[in-house]
């Protein structure tokens, strides 16, 4: 052998012995804080360029499904798991745990034509348009609400989730929390009998409908409103106020909802009181199993979530989501020391 050859064959084999394998994490589900989860994702990789986050956003019903499944890494989701999905995903994989990532609205968007206002609702209103009740812009309770603003009288198109969705179970909770009606006959899941309207793929389906239907109303996390120029509502909290949605409402939603937070942190902020609360505010989770099966799988999932838990948070406001409070961040911490691997938390 030459010595150039030589040469060339031991820079090879140097190159292989100090590359390190690609760890890819797979997660699934919510669209509602995909934005935020593609920002962390990005910026965890170029911390760790050894680890690759493949998350599909594919709303949080199709990430349960996964999850319990037993095809991804973690699942994300608006909605925490109801007792029955729990129980599946014990006999199927074991204990699953919740995890918070962050905080978020759900806004009230629409587009009438030739109205550039501001438009207030209030949560009979909005449940009464989503049960058929209220068909025209013009009706008198939306005028009532909006004395300033010349309503047309152009037909109400409802817009809603066609997949199975967490921010559809916020919305319907918020309106199961203010409307009986609502309550009793459609209720709180991530999938529902919508009793009107035409259904649209995920916050990015709904909120392009809505941008290009006259007369359209829907539901979005707050930035696919913003990102896309999108009017959105201001919504009257059970101080009375109408409340334009913001991180600060959001983060006054939890500091009056969850003063004391179950062990399981499966909780609800909907219609939280308080002067500033937004109404239509939520957490939403990441889940993960209890008992890992493979050390180094478990140990790069762990990482990667107390990272999103803890320094990762600095990356919320800028899009528009509301930072965990460092209460919440503890019991993340407490949590994900849970994760094991034969025995052995996989957080040291």
């Amino acid at each position: 052998m030459s010595r150039q050859i030589a040469a060339v064959f031991a820079i090879v084999l140097m190159s292989i012995a100090g590359t390190k394998a690609q760890t890819i994490i797979n997660g699934a589900g919510a669209t509602f804080p995909f934005p935020l989860i593609s920002k962390w994702s990005n910026e965890y990789h170029k911390l760790k360029p050894n680890i690759q986050i493949n998350y599909q956003s594919i709303g949080s019903g199709g990430g349960i499904r996964q999850l319990l499944a037993g095809t991804v890494d973690f699942g994300a989701s608006d909605a925490p798991l109801t007792d029955e999905q729990i129980a599946d995903a014990q006999k199927a994989h074991g204990e699953v745990l919740h995890i918070p990532e962050t905080l978020g609205a759900v806004v009230i968007v629409y587009t009438i034509p030739n109205v550039s206002q501001t438009l207030k609702f209030d949560g009979e209103t909005i449940a009464d348009i989503y049960l058929g009740k209220i068909t025209q812009w013009d009706d008198q309770r939306i005028k009532s609400l909006n004395p300033d603003v010349k309503l047309p009288n152009t037909r109400i198109v409802v817009v809603h989730r066609a997949d199975g969705s967490g921010t559809t179970y916020i919305f319907a909770d918020y309106l199961s929390k203010v409307s009986p009606e609502w309550k009793d006959k459609v209720g709180k899941s991530t999938s529902l009998n919508w009793p009107v309207g035409i259904g649209a793929k995920g916050n990015e389906g709904v909120s392009g409908q809505v941008q290009r239907t006259p007369g359209a109303i829907g539901y979005v996390e707050l930035i696919y409103a913003l990102q896309n120029n999108i009017s959105f509502a201001d919504v009257k909290n059970p101080g009375g106020v109408f409340i334009r949605p913001s991180i600060s409402g959001v983060t006054e939603a939890l500091a009056n909802a969850a003063k004391t937070l179950p062990a399981d942190l499966r909780f609800s902020i909907t219609n939280a009181p308080g002067k500033n609360s937004y109404p239509i505010s939520s957490a939403t989770w990441l889940i993960v199993y209890k008992k890992q099966m493979n050390f180094e799988q478990g140990k790069a999932v762990v990482d990667f979530i107390h990272w999103v838990v803890t320094e990762g948070q600095k990356y919320s406001t800028a899009l528009d989501y509301a930072p965990l409070p460092e209460n919440i961040q503890k019991l993340d911490v407490e949590k994900l020391r849970m994760v094991e691997y034969n025995g052995k938390s996989l957080l040291k």
